[in-house]
């Protein structure tokens, strides 16, 4: 059985350790337990509860009309929750965090259909999916989610992508830009292209995609013939930080004449100063500004 802290209910919640204090003493919503050295502690049912009643909050109910809500009344209340553009960014986030627990797919995949068709996927990408994949994160390290629970949000993120890519069709606007697209050998992390990949394509930008773990002979082949403005890679888990460096300085001799563009937590061990032509984004918002930065240039 996994124990929790109230700094660890916190930071999964987003809710402030006084203010869950005050439902505890207040409405008894939740039931923390002391070990033989007579350690505060809370379970897991504690945390989903509290995800539930947050997320009911930041939609704008009472805290004292939550209370009284059943276990079964509230877990519908939030099931029947749809993600709106007015309510509080942590309402739908406790919402799939919730879900997420639970394991339960199709709650969690209408959480994320929902807020996509309201938001736009690009915004809920930005600030839903990101932010969860955050909060899992930090859930790693207290043992809340496990690998399957980060598996089963990455497959569901992954098909929305793939859908929305799908549907903007094959056509590209004449003397588009090029960009090239791939993962390094061994690097299976996908989202983060994945979603580049959709951005840049709803911008008019003409992209080669090429996916995960790809040889960098094979993407220097591809170069030769494609011919790109701009080379986008996310270094995640493929390279060890030693690595980093040799890996941009050979991408960097293999393909001359592209842009280099390494996102992601490896390429902040790239040392400095960069190589000529190579740019190293640190948040996933700033290659979405190098993009129409490029974007208006190419117009004017």
């Amino acid at each position: 059985m996994r124990q929790y802290s109230i700094r660890d209910l916190a930071q999964l919640s987003g809710v402030k350790a006084h203010t869950i204090r005050t439902w505890e003493q207040r409405y008894g919503l939740l039931q923390p337990q002391r070990t033989a050295t007579n350690f505060r502690y809370y379970r897991e049912e504690d945390l989903l509860r509290l995800l539930q009643v947050a997320t009911l909050c930041a939609s704008g109910q009472r805290i004292s009309d939550v209370a009284q809500l059943s276990e079964q009344a509230r877990k519908q209340a939030v099931q029947a929750l749809s993600t709106s553009e007015s309510a509080a960014s942590n309402a739908p986030l406790n919402a799939l965090l919730a879900a997420m627990l639970n394991l339960d797919e199709p709650l969690l995949a209408r959480l994320l259909t929902q807020a996509i068709a309201q938001q736009g996927l690009e915004k809920a990408m930005l600030e839903l999916v990101y932010p969860l994949l955050q909060r899992i994160g930090l859930s790693w390290q207290i043992g809340t989610f496990t690998v399957a629970h980060e598996h089963l949000l990455s497959n569901l993120v992954r098909q929305k992508l793939l859908a929305a890519i799908d549907a903007l069709g094959p056509d590209v606007p004449v003397n588009a830009p090029r960009w090239l697209l791939f993962l390094p050998d061994r690097e299976q992390h996908e989202l983060a292209l994945l979603f580049l990949n959709h951005a840049l394509r709803i911008r008019g930008q003409h992209v080669l995609y090429l996916g995960a773990s790809l040889p960098l002979a094979d993407l220097v082949t591809a170069y030769a013939t494609f011919q790109p403005a701009f080379i986008a890679t996310v270094l995640t888990t493929s390279l060890s930080p030693d690595l980093v460096n040799d890996f941009a300085t050979e991408l960097r001799q293999g393909c001359p004449g592209s842009e280099l563009l390494l996102y992601g937590p490896l390429a902040q061990h790239l040392q400095l100063p960069l190589l000529p032509g190579t740019h190293q984004p640190a948040r996933i918002t700033d290659i979405l500004s190098f993009i129409e930065a490029r974007v208006t240039s190419s117009v004017v």
